[in-house]
């Protein structure tokens, strides 16, 4: 069985060849330098590129994994949520090769790719559900934090997610603050990595309530109001880095604690994690420390699949279809606000 699948959610054009849970290609082409001068991804832009990018993109992963077109067994893409125009490129570009092949397509939910995407590991990477048990899920990227509960494969609930800015979002806006590039996020992971986390204290929201929910605006605004009363800061070097592991810590301690409360509270002793933030070492680290001392195994996304990618899609297009979910039509349209369930 091998799939093409395609994801074009926001700001990269991705194109994976999975077959019998391997992938066998998954060729990325980002947009960060692009969008770099603007501190954010510019929408109309992201869709032009994704319009330049798709074909050369699909073709370099059918060369990659020695697939022609005719091979395929089904065509996959994100369905939503995402940027409008940025989604729509890859969606009818799927669903029109899905058509003229007669292929069964499948539009897949982007937080739902996530949940899986902690399994496709080993060299070839491999979907390994041999090994799949329950377990409590962190989602945490630019646009998206959320817990969800895991029973059982393509069974889950949403236990709780952000009411305001994500994690992401969070890293980013509080990085243009002190005046970093964008994206921050990992400007800030590198920086702290010299600075001490306790030098500043600033607010973890929502930490001590028995919600699930996230919320990051509060220290967002906090970073704000520190950085307009202690400009100085920003000129001394070690005490910004200082503050990038004060900001970095208060989002960790939320992510962390949050997590290991709710797996706790959901009875399962598996935890996994992903999205771009996951790539952020000293979240990688405090929540493999927090697992071992709760007695919990931990999955973490390769670095390879935690950003936006079409191989996860794949993965769990595959899943569906082996499961014998129906196809989605071929004349379906994107889901922009697209909840997960």
């Amino acid at each position: 069985m091998t799939l093409l699948a395609l994801e074009t959610s926001c700001d990269e054009t991705s194109a994976a060849v999975v077959r019998n849970g391997a992938v066998l290609a998954n060729v990325v082409s980002s947009q960060i330098k692009m969008h770099e001068e603007y501190g954010g991804v510019v929408p109309e832009l992201a869709a032009r590129e994704h319009l330049r990018n798709l074909i050369p993109v699909v073709n370099a992963a059918l060369a990659e994994a020695g697939v022609s077109m005719a091979q395929l067994d089904a065509i996959a893409a994100t369905q939503g949520p995402g940027l409008p125009g940025a989604l729509m490129i890859g969606f009818k570009a799927a669903q029109a090769a899905a058509f003229a092949l007669e292929k069964p397509f499948f539009g897949i939910h982007h937080h739902e790719a996530h949940l899986y995407s902690p399994w496709i590991s080993g060299a070839p990477p491999r979907a390994d559900f041999a090994a799949f048990q329950p377990n409590v899920s962190l989602i945490v990227s630019g646009g998206h934090t959320m817990l969800v509960l895991v029973a059982a494969e393509l069974k889950h609930r949403v236990l709780g997610e952000t009411v305001d800015d994500a994690a992401g979002e969070c890293f980013d806006k509080t990085g243009k603050l002190i005046g970093l590039p964008y994206p921050a996020g990992p400007v800030i992971d590198r920086l702290a990595e010299h600075g001490n986390a306790k030098a500043y204290d600033f607010p973890r929201p929502l930490l001590h309530t028995d919600s699930d929910d996230f919320s990051f605006s509060g220290l967002k605004t906090s970073v704000r109001y520190f950085v307009r009363d202690h400009p100085d800061i920003l000129a001394d070097d070690q005490q910004n880095r200082d503050l990038c592991a004060s900001v970095q810590a208060a989002i960790v301690d939320v992510l962390v604690a949050k997590t290991i409360r709710a797996a706790k509270r959901s009875r399962v002793r598996c935890v996994t994690a992903s999205g771009g933030v996951i790539c952020n070492r000293s979240l990688r680290s405090e929540l493999a420390k927090a697992c071992a001392q709760a007695g919990m195994t931990l999955r973490l996304t390769e670095k390879t699949f935690s950003t936006d990618n079409a191989a996860m899609i794949g993965i769990l297009a595959e899943r569906k279809l082996l499961r014998q979910t129906a196809p989605t039509s071929c004349e379906a349209e994107i889901a922009l606000n697209w909840t997960l369930d």
